[in-house]
């Protein structure tokens, strides 16, 4: 069960024209939106990657735009773990839950799922909120990642499982976020 107090949001290569050609990506972009926000009622840091920003462009605006504060891990790895970078921003909030997102899935969401589940993290898929440019590939992705222990999950899955009750602020706000 995900835990406030134990949970991160990574967000993987949302950037310019690796996006434009993700397939289903109006879908993406609403979820990825509504996690992020829902991240934020909760508290949970989040971790924003671009993979090679110089050549793939930077974070669409529509997902930098929901952060105050917008500092991206910048990385050439398909692993967001074979980035010393990222290590060290993830090892600094001494969270163990990692709720999963980005592109593509079967590339960089996969290689850092799998790094992950090696140094001992719970991953989370949030299915919802990962993509690639086929449909075949994304599904491919998420078996394989599935395969090697993470588990599935969704955007609503996700929010409910973190706010474990049908009342309060929290309560009220996510279900604003998902409805």
């Amino acid at each position: 069960m995900l835990e406030t107090e134990n949970t991160l949001l990574l967000v993987i290569d949302i950037q310019g024209n690796l996006y434009l050609s993700m397939n289903n990506r109006e879908a993406l972009l609403l979820n990825l939106t509504r996690m992020i926000q829902g991240a934020g009622i909760f508290g949970l840091p989040v971790i924003v990657t671009e993979q090679t920003p110089d050549k793939l462009g930077p974070t669409i605006p529509e997902i930098a735009g929901l952060f105050e504060s917008f500092d991206p891990v910048a990385k050439s790895a398909f692993s967001c773990c074979s980035d010393g970078g990222f290590m060290k921003r993830l090892d600094s909030l001494g969270r163990k839950q990692v709720l999963l997102t980005g592109i593509e899935s079967h590339i960089c969401v996969y290689q850092t799922a799998l790094d992950l589940l090696r140094r001992g993290y719970e991953v989370q898929v949030v299915e919802d909120c990962v993509s690639s440019r086929t449909p075949e590939n994304r599904r491919i992705g998420i078996e394989k990642t599935i395969a090697a222990g993470a588990l599935r999950s969704s955007v609503e899955m996700a929010l409910f499982e973190l706010v474990r009750v049908g009342e309060g602020d929290r309560f009220r706000r996510m279900v604003r976020l998902v409805k």
